[in-house]
């Protein structure tokens, strides 16, 4: 039997399956069976380009060269970056590039190092 994602408004483990959603009868709360996450993982984890969880603090190398907006900048490909940390939207990494400044980077094109 396959396990059942906790309710993502009050992490109620005693919700069920009622065809093409999950209910929790705790709370009332229901979501679309697309919405919840994989048993097992959590849906805050960021992976990068070869499927590794990343963390705040971590190293990461960049993967492909990235042009910077408004500037006639590149990040190259091998570029270390230190100590980043992980925020939410598209671009999910906050970072600063020596010779380049403050970015945010997509988790895409980066490798944990």
């Amino acid at each position: 039997m396959s396990e059942m994602p906790q309710c993502p408004a009050c992490a109620s483990g005693f919700t069920y399956d009622d065809g093409l959603q999950f209910v929790c009868p705790e709370c009332g709360h229901e979501w679309s069976r697309d919405a919840a996450p994989a048993p097992g993982e959590d849906e805050a984890t960021i992976r990068d380009a070869n499927g590794n969880v990343l963390a705040d603090g971590d190293t990461v190398t960049v993967i492909k060269d990235l042009k910077v907006k408004g500037a006639s900048s590149v990040v190259k490909v091998g570029t270390k970056v230190k100590n980043i940390r992980l925020v939410d939207g598209d671009h999910d990494i906050d970072c600063r590039i020596d010779g380049i400044g403050a970015m945010k980077l997509k988790s895409a094109f980066v490798k944990k190092a």
